[in-house]
């Protein structure tokens, strides 16, 4: 009903038929976000062994778990906002409080005092999922569920895993390592591939920010309109004049959590001031900033395997604005910019090995192809050359076999058992040097 889509049957005269109704695969993401819209988790399930090998049926399994907190399809995603996944865990009177985005590799944690605390945090993050790693009071599921509308996935018996060990090392508070640990334990169970983009958990503290409670802010209307629920005719929309979705993910954060540290804010402003004073340098930084792209989530589908010729190529055009962002800096900086300096290395290594790889016109889809540059791989070439000249190519790999083997009546053949194979007769195998060739079958006459 949701995809609306005729429900059929697998042998419908069998006393239980098997009810089943399929999209097409190319078309399959669509179908995939209308389901995580509407709070549904989609099991991705795929061949693991190469029919053309397997006897009987091909063994599938379960590949990736996609779920309101896990998206990482940029169909999926709104540029300017993050996709946050949450986990809880309670321990006495206190709570464990993670999140990740999975898209962007953002990972912090906090120990959170109570259930008006967690509620606070949650809808701060406007977070999608919420992952329960304990039990916890129905009045909080109740609040979390009727304000917030997120998905729960029980998870108690969720274990630590030793592989993320790094990742929560920075965390000072037991509860928060292990609320973390468990929530990186989730990702790796239902997405079942890299997360080598997750950052390092970064400990916070929720009263190092101004204290607002989730009616406040919705009255207030700091990044939600009361009557649409949308950005449009909010603090945020009238702010926001980011030149990247990385700066709007920022800024609506920085609303969020408003500063309360005399330190925080006066080294802010100081920022904020020469730029101000800098009017031709933040000209030119705001046009440098027009060419870079998300970083953050291309970085992340990189990590993930589910890049394509055109995100790489997105990055390489975000990368090659850091020696000028980093310069346009340098010229205005008094110091307060000394610490985003030191972390704007430039990676020209990575810039040109994009470059003389991926083709300027690579396709959306991997599964097209023509990603990869010609000439860049001589391998790659070659089966290009054998797939657009095939008949030829197979020719000319005949010629050159019998000039090297000296056998004249030498033939190149295709079955679907063998594939290509190199055919010759018997009285010719002592010309053949067998350190070449592998044996496949012999026919009798």
């Amino acid at each position: 009903q949701i995809l609306e889509l005729t429900l059929t049957s697998r042998n419908k005269n069998a006393e239980e038929p098997i009810p089943m109704c399929g999209v097409p695969y190319h078309a399959a993401s669509n179908y995939i976000d209308t389901l995580i819209e509407q709070g549904y988790k989609v099991a991705i399930c795929e061949q693991v062994e190469d029919p053309k090998t397997t006897k009987g049926m091909v063994k599938r399994e379960v590949v990736q778990l996609i779920t309101p907190g896990t998206v990482m399809d940029s169909k999926g995603l709104s540029a300017k906002e993050n996709n946050f996944l949450t986990a809880v865990l309670q321990q006495g009177e206190r709570f464990g409080f993670a999140y990740v985005d999975l898209s962007t590799g953002e990972l912090k944690a906090a120990q959170l005092e109570d259930e008006e605390a967690v509620v606070n945090e949650a809808a701060a993050l406007q977070t999608k999922e919420v992952v329960l790693c304990s039990e916890i009071p129905e009045s909080l599921q109740m609040i979390l569920t009727n304000r917030l509308n997120v998905v729960f996935s029980k998870q108690e018996t969720l274990e630590e895993n030793a592989e993320f060990q790094f990742l929560t090392e920075p965390l000072s508070q037991r509860l928060e390592k292990v609320v973390t640990g468990k929530l990186l334990s989730y990702l790796a169970i239902t997405q079942k591939r890299s997360l080598a983009h997750i950052q390092q958990a970064v400990e916070y503290q929720p009263d190092h920010a101004l204290k607002m409670d989730h009616y406040s802010k919705f009255n207030l209307e700091l990044t939600q309109s009361i009557r649409t629920g949308k950005k449009q005719g909010t603090l945020l929309w009238l702010l926001d004049e980011t030149k990247t979705a990385m700066g709007g993910r920022l800024l609506k954060q920085w609303l969020d959590r408003p500063l309360i540290q005399p330190k925080k804010i006066t080294a802010r402003q100081e920022m904020v001031q020469s730029l101000l004073d800098s009017f031709f340098e933040r000209a030119d930084l705001q046009e440098a900033l027009t060419k870079v792209y998300d970083m953050e989530r291309l970085v992340g589908r990189v990590a993930f395997g589910n890049v394509n010729g055109r995100d790489l190529l997105q990055l390489k055009s975000s990368l090659e604005q850091v020696p000028l962002i980093a310069q346009l800096l340098q010229g205005i900086n008094r110091g307060e910019w000394n610490d985003l300096l030191l972390e704007l290395t430039p990676l020209d290594d990575l810039v040109a090995l994009i470059e003389a790889a991926i083709d300027e016109d690579a396709p959306l889809q991997i599964t097209e192809g023509n990603i990869i540059k010609d000439g860049f791989h001589q391998q790659l070439d070659e089966y290009r050359t054998a797939m657009r000249n095939g008949k030829q190519w197979l020719a000319e790999l005949e010629a050159n076999e019998r000039q090297a083997t000296g056998v004249k009546n030498l033939k190149v053949g295709f079955n679907r058992v063998f594939g290509y194979y190199i055919e010759i007769t018997k009285a010719n195998l002592v010309n053949l040097d067998t350190s070449r060739y592998e044996r496949k079958q012999t026919l009798a006459n």
